[in-house]
């Protein structure tokens, strides 16, 4: 293993995380990419190559629905890395029908929530091992559309919707992201990890792929500099290496300005992320190790 400060990533194969994947490896890391698809993680060390030549890629496959993924994922990466120096959960999923996962669990749900925490709480050992070390987990402003929290019963909420109640679930799962980094910033308090999220701001890029015609209103916006996916990026690779977020212990932060922001109020009171994150272990505690 070579002296590249190691940096594993989810969603690094499209849009905002492509672009975040590329500015990290000009930087001189080593990235740990799990992804789905063996054609576009084989596309993005093909342009890894083109941009920073000689960048170690290493590609972990899993399907971040299904746990039992994401833990084969997440012990094939710390089997891989005597240190990881950054963890960044990116990958992300707005759904416009429910998706149920063979496991039961609501797709938006599993991706959005399940996954990046499961994946953190496998490899944390290794990252406070590592420290100084990071945690970034991109979540949303959508956030704020989120209607109630109940912490047992959000989790396992498997109910139909429409698109246009669509919304206010996927804006749930990024408010349960935001809980759960101010949580475990608290957890993590003097380890040395620092642990951060964002808003990446509003990205066309692969908005609404069940819309009709969401190709073609891509394009438009993109042709209009309107959702741009670079200021995502851009938030994240700060918050991956920029020395003034080393010591953060569960902020979240805007795009662009990087100003800090209020976690929205229904899943701010410390009880409440506390009564989440214990549901959560409990609900995943046959994919986890042995875990306070």
């Amino acid at each position: 293993m070579d002296a590249r400060p190691v940096v594993v990533m989810t969603g690094g194969t499209n849009g905002m995380g492509r672009l975040a994947a590329l500015d990290l490896a000009r930087r001189g890391v080593r990235l740990g990419v799990v992804a789905r698809s063996r054609a576009k993680a084989d596309a993005l060390r093909e342009e890894v190559e083109r941009v920073a030549p000689r960048t170690p890629v290493d590609v972990f496959r899993a399907d971040l629905s299904l746990l039992a993924e994401v833990r084969r994922a997440g012990e094939e990466i710390a089997a891989r890395y005597s240190r990881i120096d950054v963890l960044v959960n990116n990958a992300g999923l707005h759904a416009f029908s429910q998706r149920v996962t063979a496991e039961g669990y609501a797709g938006m749900t599993a991706v959005n929530y399940l996954a990046p925490w499961l994946l953190t709480d496998i490899l944390r050992d290794r990252l406070i091992a590592s420290a100084p070390a990071r945690i970034v987990t991109v979540a949303s402003r959508a956030s704020l559309r989120a209607r109630a929290v109940d912490p047992v019963a959000d989790l396992t909420d498997t109910a139909p919707f429409t698109r246009r109640g669509s919304g206010p679930l996927y804006g749930r799962s990024k408010l349960m992201d935001i809980m759960f980094t101010q949580e475990l910033g608290r957890r993590l308090q003097g380890t040395g990890v620092s642990v951060t999220c964002c808003c990446p701001g509003f990205n066309a890029t692969g908005l609404g792929r069940e819309l009709p015609l969401s190709g073609a209103l891509e394009k438009v916006l993109n042709g209009l500099k309107i959702g741009d996916p670079r200021h995502g990026a851009d938030i994240i690779v700060k918050l991956a290496t920029d020395p003034g977020f080393a010591d953060s212990a569960g902020g979240y932060f805007a795009a662009r300005t990087a100003e800090p922001l209020p976690c929205p109020e229904i899943g701010r009171p410390e009880d409440v992320q506390r009564a989440l994150w214990e549901a959560t272990a409990a609900l995943v505690r046959d994919f986890r190790g042995p875990r306070p």
